[in-house]
């Protein structure tokens, strides 16, 4: 093994020879050098190893409305990061050239946990995102960036398709302290001909993560003609009210035409204006539109007394309504989410960290 890959535990022997991979629902079965679906988990003589152990597709610092979180530290700053291929095979994928990437060359940078660590501490991040791609497939590399975060007092994040086994589910997800769960449509036909992937294992997910202490928010991208129409948007809001809550923020956002869905149009706004307005009249207190420009669906609407309490403009904050702990200025209601002292100023600013000159050792930014 060279130093990037390392030993899973998330395996078994099949009868006919070959080693099943448990991390997720694909169950992939693997002879002697065959990778699975998602390209980082091989089988190596008897066993599973993960081969992209500190490496990744690059580092940047996010604003945490991007990942998208609105209920957790808004305005705060989020260390993201990544390294390639995915568990799912998502027609529309609005990040191929990383998650479907097979070249090794995609990982061009790299670092130790303790670097990740320390290089979010001293910039500054209250978080660090696994993103880009699912994290998934690189959780046992996850699970230590996150222990090693945690130790400087730094929040971790998980941006994820939710298509995971319950057990690794559990190992993982405990780790973690804010997911944004893509939900990406509520048919299993989508989720079969356009992600691969079934819808059932995604919704075992998020029931899963009701019954945790862990805050997530759900995203669904819109596509013209396939996830958009009204029944759907109400099947599936009305779902989340009576599965999860009313209190759980669901993001609407814009499909742009890419991948092997070059054909489909853009989604336009008033289709995210219009999935907002379904799901508040659904009961969900926060829906929210993406990726445009919209003061009213990005922005967060006390659902007591329907005071603005936090203004957006895509990734920008405005005025702020809450007062340290979370509460509604006007009338003392307390928001769900985690909310921990004033807003952050990072504001909508992307700023790419590279570490792959001092791979093993803490970094000056």
């Amino acid at each position: 093994m060279d130093r990037f890959t390392i030993p899973t535990k998330y395996w078994h022997q099949l009868d006919d020879g070959r080693i099943q991979c448990d991390v997720c629902p694909r169950a992939c079965g693997l002879h002697d050098g065959q990778r699975g679906v998602c390209f980082v988990r091989a089988r190596q003589d008897d066993g599973v190893v993960l081969t992209t152990y500190g490496r990744s597709s690059g580092f940047c610092v996010d604003p945490i409305e991007k990942k998208p979180l609105n209920h957790f530290l808004p305005g705060s700053s989020v260390f993201s990061f990544g390294t390639a291929g995915c568990n799912l095979s998502c027609r529309f994928c609005q990040n191929w050239d990383i998650s479907k990437s097979k070249a090794i060359d995609t990982l061009a940078d790299q670092a130790s946990p303790e670097t990740i660590a320390r290089t979010a501490h001293q910039l500054g991040c209250r978080s660090v995102a696994f993103t880009y791609n699912d994290p998934t497939i690189f959780l046992e590399y996850a699970i230590d960036v996150a222990e090693a975060c945690h130790e400087l007092g730094i929040k971790t994040v998980a941006v994820t398709a939710g298509y995971i086994c319950a057990e690794p589910r559990r190992d993982f997800y405990r780790h973690l302290d804010a997911v944004n769960v893509d939900l990406k449509a509520f048919t299993e036909l989508f989720y079969r001909h356009t992600a691969a992937a079934e819808l059932g294992a995604v919704l075992d997910t998020l029931e899963y993560l009701h019954e945790t202490d862990i805050w997530f928010e759900i995203t669904t991208l819109l596509i013209p003609d396939h996830n958009d129409s009204d029944a759907e948007l109400h099947e599936m809001t009305q779902w989340v009210v009576e599965h999860l809550g009313p209190d759980v923020p669901i993001h609407f956002t814009a499909f742009h035409p890419d991948y092997k869905m070059l054909d489909i149009p853009p989604t336009p706004p008033t289709t995210l204006t219009r999935a907002r307005q379904i799901a508040i009249e659904n009961g969900i207190n926060y829906a929210y539109t993406g990726n445009v420009h919209d003061a009213a669906g990005g922005s967060t609407f006390c659902h007591s007394c329907a005071s603005r309490v936090i203004q957006r403009d895509w990734y920008e904050l405005g005025e702020y309504g809450l007062d340290s702990t979370g509460r509604c200025m006007v009338c003392g209601t307390t928001m769900p989410g985690v909310f921990d002292g004033p807003p952050g100023t990072w504001g909508a600013r992307r700023q790419p960290v590279v570490l792959r000159a001092r791979p093993t050792e803490g970094v000056t930014p």
